[in-house]
């Protein structure tokens, strides 16, 4: 059984999420096949867990993870604001390579390893396919610091919009101007922090290509 993500936690309000153009349900908001529970404030920062489908441990190297049974759910609605899936799932590594043996050995499917700085200045990176989800997890930059015995964190995401005019309607000056990402053919805009969201959160245009399986 491949594995999957059923829920994502995240540190936020559901009353901040509505304001930000997405359907929210009792405390839930269902992104793509992925549903966001919103924990509100009390709960930490950021992403503060997740539950997985088909995973063989939960000891993924520090990653707040719990086993999840449910079924995969059918796909949600457009949202008001454009968004139509969880594009990436974005954890921070102290030490990658410890990581990326933790999570392959839980089931996880790793996709690539990319041995090349990133924009942000992070040396390293490793992709797991999760479904419709990618798992971003990226090494930690050296620095008298960093301490890599200690373990790796969810912190953000990135989710999918059909239409970047639209999204950029629906936030209008809560969304950072939209520039070309990374990944070849795609646009990108980050969440300005004035929204309030504790959650690192940004909206991408889908591949070029839906056959495109990895970054």
């Amino acid at each position: 059984m491949a594995v999957t993500v059923d829920e994502v936690v995240v540190a936020d309000s559901p009353e901040l999420w509505s304001q930000l153009g997405f359907r929210v349900e009792d405390g839930v908001c269902d992104v793509g096949t992925v549903r966001v529970r919103l924990a509100g404030p009390d709960a930490g920062k950021r992403v503060t867990g997740w539950s997985l489908r088909g995973v063989q441990t939960t000891e993924l190297d520090g990653l707040a993870t719990t086993r999840s049974d449910a079924p995969e759910r059918a796909a949600a609605p457009v949202h008001p604001n454009g968004v139509t899936a969880v594009d990436h799932v974005v954890a921070f590594c102290p030490d990658l390579d410890r990581a990326v043996a933790a999570l392959t050995g839980a089931g996880l499917d790793l996709r690539r390893v990319r041995d090349e700085p990133t924009p942000g200045g992070a040396p390293r990176q490793a992709f797991f396919r999760l479904g419709e989800v990618i798992l971003e997890c990226i090494q930690m930059p050296d620095s008298p610091e960093l301490d890599r015995s200690r373990s790796a964190h969810l912190w953000g995401l990135a989710v999918r919009t059909v239409d970047m005019d639209k999204t950029a309607g629906a936030l209008g000056e809560l969304l950072g101007q939209p520039r070309p990402a990374v990944q070849e053919g795609r646009t990108i805009a980050t969440l300005r922090r004035e929204a309030g969201s504790s959650v690192p959160l940004a909206f991408m245009t889908p591949p070029p290509s839906r056959e495109a399986a990895a970054r």
